[in-house]
């Protein structure tokens, strides 16, 4: 049975007008050159589209003068590497798709590198991540994850104020595209950065059918809540803004280098870098360039240097880089050429506002920085609890309310204050939880009337998760009090915390939501949060109800009905 699908990257192209002619005429005449390109305009579509199809082609590989060196024996093979590229408008929107190498036809200055990311944020079930390339900026660092069975966002441990988000990729939530259409349960996945990979139709009505899904999930829905952090790096658009800072590189350009500029690989071609085996950086320069076994971050700043002042961003956005297959850095090795401006990553202060250059594209990573705290504390506090706790009589001290919750709850046994003690933690030793409920979730329980209580109470679930987690000893030792306390049901022998309640009482008996929750303390829970989720700790918070008391003839405290 022939498929109806095929896995492809999509590209939405930017500034290009939906017309044949203007499709063709927005494509690299050398490149086209270089690939002896032929033009078709299919028929078939009910669209604008223009086909072009060439081949990459190489006479004598060049890992046959190597054989020869080695060997004495002479081969000779060449190399012939097909390229298919289709442009077609949409609804007003050019859109490109490349076959086999057709994708190094579409010029990255055209490219909206922000599409693929912006429907995997909308799209991508945050419990099933299976790619993730998140970019520190300042420090030139890129991590990439490949997780093939799929993981929660949370536990890949990223910082979403302090990292930006380059490629997301997973399993698709529900969306009508050819390769659900005949099966709605089948499972899907897309991996979203400049280009948009998943699977499209092949027929011409289903490859439109899908692009409209897909511009329809872009233009009508907000990202996952648990991935809007993506869309909190905001592009820099005003012209205006943008010259000021393009001013504030110029001029840093121009000094000494100090690590305020430094090296990043465009995510997008992680691979040509990968397979690259020498680099040519030309910069407003008739010679060769410097041709070097790695890309040489030196050699461009002293380039940039030299320009002249209010020339060197421009020096760089028109300088290239080459990268070649083969160390002689031969025309017919080379794999990819860019702007050099997209291998440099700066940033920039102005005023007390923060902005980072990547990719040739400007943006600000400070302004949602509260935003997303505060995001992130709502989907932590919860107003449907997992644990079942009974309501805290206002006036009552914490250790009397852990006291009696096993004899209002059956099942949840009190350790607080009971500690464990180890070789590491001597002394008072590690006091492993407030309550564990019948099901062996830690709940940590606390009365705040001010931010350092809770700063307390997070830092206590970190060490104890973190003495269960790799302390033998911790573990064994909390089985036996666990084990005695419920009269020989202890823990099962894997045990491992797999999840903390953080069960909080505000002074006054004040609701708990985000809005009430302390804001110094919201920050130190999420960050408490990012790294037992990053342990595989999932972690939830609630409030604790209250109730008021009434002192009798005794001086007793009675709760009121």
């Amino acid at each position: 049975m022939t498929a109806r699908t095929s896995k492809r990257t999509l590209y939405r192209l930017r500034g290009v007008p939906p017309t044949g002619d203007e499709m063709f005429d927005a494509l690299d005449a050398d490149q086209l050159a270089r690939v002896h390109a032929d033009f078709d305009v299919p028929e078939n579509l009910g669209a604008p589209a223009v086909l072009v199809t060439g081949s990459f082609e190489q006479p004598v590989a060049s890992w046959c003068d190597e054989i020869f060196r080695t060997t004495g024996i002479e081969v000779s093979r060449p190399v012939n590497r097909s390229a298919g590229l289709l442009m077609l408008a949409v609804d007003g929107e050019v859109y490109a798709i490349g076959y086999d190498q057709g994708f190094r036809l579409v010029p990255d200055r055209l490219k909206d590198h922000r599409f693929g990311l912006s429907f995997a944020s909308r799209r991508v079930d945050p419990a099933k991540i299976r790619d993730l390339v998140s970019h520190t900026p300042g420090g030139g660092r890129t991590d990439i994850t490949l997780i093939p069975s799929g993981a929660s966002v949370w536990s890949l441990g990223i910082v979403e104020h302090a990292q930006i988000v380059r490629r997301l990729g997973g399993h698709l939530d529900n969306i009508p595209l050819t390769i659900s259409r005949d099966n709605p349960g089948k499972i899907s996945s897309a991996e979203g950065g400049a280009g948009l990979r998943m699977r499209l139709g092949v027929e011409g009505a289903d490859l439109i059918a899908d692009i409209r899904a897909i511009a329809r999930v872009l233009r009508e829905e907000k990202p996952s809540p648990e991935l809007e952090f993506v869309e909190h790096v905001v592009p820099v658009d005003d012209p205006n803004l943008v010259s000021r800072l393009e001013a504030i590189l110029d001029d840093l350009l121009g000094q000494e280098p100090d690590g305020r500029i430094s090296v990043a690989v465009p995510v997008d071609h992680w691979d040509d870098y990968m397979a690259a085996r020498a680099f040519k950086a030309r910069i407003n320069s008739d010679a060769a360039g410097r041709s070097t076994d790695d890309f040489d971050l030196e050699y461009v700043l002293c380039r940039a240097r030299i320009q002249c002042a209010g020339s060197r961003v421009a020096a760089l956005r028109e300088g290239t880089v080459t990268l070649y297959r083969h160390g002689r850095a031969d025309r017919a090795d080379e794999i990819w050429t860019s702007s050099a401006l997209r291998w440099i990553e700066a940033e920039v202060f102005l005023d007390s506002r923060r902005f980072f250059l990547m990719d040739e594209h400007w943006y600000e990573i400070d302004q949602e920085y509260l935003k997303a705290i505060r995001s992130h504390a709502e989907r932590l506090i919860t107003d449907s609890p997992s644990v079942d706790l009974p309501p805290w009589v206002l006036g009552e001290k914490e250790r009397t309310y852990n006291a009696c919750v096993p004899d209002q709850r059956p099942g949840y046994v009190c350790f607080d204050r009971d500690n464990v003690q180890t070789a590491l933690h001597r002394g008072n030793g590690v006091e492993i939880c407030d309550l564990l409920s019948p099901d062996d979730v830690l709940v940590m329980v606390k009365r705040a009337k001010g931010s350092d209580a809770l700063s307390h109470l997070f830092s206590q679930a970190l060490v104890a998760v973190q003495t269960l987690r790799n302390s033998p000893e911790g573990r064994e030792r909390f089985a036996e009090k666990v084990a005695a306390a419920r009269q020989g049901r202890g823990l099962p022998e894997d045990f491992r915390p797999s999840k903390v309640v953080f069960a909080i009482l505000l002074k006054d008996g004040t609701d708990l939501t985000a809005d009430t929750l302390f804001p110094f303390s919201q920050v130190t829970l999420v960050q408490t949060a990012r790294t037992l989720e990053a342990w595989g700790v999932q972690v939830e918070v609630v409030g604790i109800a209250s109730t008021p008391s009434v002192v009798t003839s005794t001086g007793t405290r009675r709760l009121v009905a």
